[in-house]
């Protein structure tokens, strides 16, 4: 914690400077940093005086042969173990970009409404999962599918650490069920394709020429009310060199649209910059592949039984209710904590 508290001072003593607020965006990023570490650096002093109030706890269950006291105390070192477990995970959150905003997208696969209905419950969980976490959920781009579910859909997921955390979902999700769209009541399998990628403010990192871009406004489609329907307020940019074209749609402005749709720009750009390094690509994206058979990183079976099972690290449950309404922890945390392990093993034999 030593090495952190270092960090912060250096960090507040960068914010006192008179010229500090010269540059907005770059302090606006230094302002968010030193939060983040003031929040680990409370955290760490909060376990700490958790712990000093069991042991103050147990000495007088002890003195008084109290009972009621006694399971107190193990009621909080229960809630104390949790949060150790909490801040282990947060640990493993070490890369370049884990602490950034997430950018989510989600594309079904071949199978048309089936498919588009799959990654319509896909949208919902992560949905779940980050509205349970307190995180800020904003649709950039919906568009419906003709008789149910999406064709796509991109979310921005806005809280601390929200892209080291969603980073474990990049890959193939594979849907087993009894379709609801089937008259006679056969089961059929659906994929879905998942994409996270950070955040990325406006900075060095990535640099854009205005005029390599193309820029186009169209009439917002599906549920939005009159004035999307009536005024061109989604955007489409498309960026010359790459090739690369994003758009967003909402009920609000076209400036505002424009804004998102740079953000998912700049979220690409940054892709393809770190794709040219192919072990940071690695650890950013995953190995996804087509969106079908054999490619899933996890599967979810509503019938002939109930499981979600990741194929990376074996994590399993029966709860399939649980997960589609958002749990997902024991999923994210078996990734991470494999990557952890995976990192440690290759740098020991680099070492070797």
């Amino acid at each position: 914690m030593a090495r952190i508290e270092g960090e912060l001072a250096q960090l507040e003593q960068v914010m006192s400077e008179p010229d500090f607020w010269d540059d907005p965006d770059k302090a606006q990023r230094i302002s968010r940093e030193a939060s983040a570490m003031k929040d680990r650096i409370e955290g760490w002093r909060a376990l700490d005086q958790g712990l000093q109030d069991v042991e103050v706890l147990i000495e007088l269950a002890v003195e008084e042969g109290d009972e009621t006291t006694f399971a107190e105390a193990a009621e909080e070192l229960k809630a104390l173990q949790r949060r150790v477990e909490q801040m282990e995970l947060e640990a493993l959150l070490s890369g370049e970009y884990d602490g950034s905003n997430a950018i989510v997208d989600i594309h079904p696969g071949a199978g048309g409404t089936e498919a588009q209905d799959w990654a319509q419950m896909l949208l919902r969980m992560y949905t779940r999962w980050a509205e349970d976490r307190g995180y800020k959920v904003e649709v950039l781009d919906l568009l419906p599918g003709e008789e149910a579910g999406i064709k796509r859909a991109t979310l921005l997921i806005s809280g601390p650490n929200a892209y080291g955390y969603l980073r474990a979902e990049m890959g193939v999700h594979r849907l087993v069920r009894i379709s609801p769209f089937d008259a006679s009541g056969r089961r059929h399998t659906s994929f879905a394709s998942v994409e996270v990628l950070p955040e990325v403010e406006e900075d060095d990192t990535i640099e854009i020429n205005p005029s390599d871009l193309r820029i186009d406004t169209y009439r917002a489609s599906g549920a939005g009310g009159q004035h999307v329907n009536k005024t061109e307020s989604a955007v489409r940019i498309t960026h010359i060199p790459t090739g690369i074209v994003v758009q967003c749609q909402s009920e609000r402005s076209q400036h505002q649209n424009r804004d998102a749709a740079m953000k998912i720009l700049r979220a690409r750009l940054l892709e393809r910059k770190l794709r040219e390094q192919e072990e940071q690509m690695r650890q950013l994206r995953g190995e996804q592949g087509e969106i079908a058979w054999g490619n899933q990183i996890r599967s979810y079976v509503f019938c002939p039984y109930t499981m979600v099972k990741d194929h990376r690290t074996e994590a399993e449950t029966g709860d399939v209710d649980a997960v589609m309404d958002g749990d997902l922890d024991m999923f994210i945390e078996a990734y991470l904590r494999q990557q952890r392990a995976a990192g440690a093993s290759n740098g020991q034999t680099k070492a070797k």
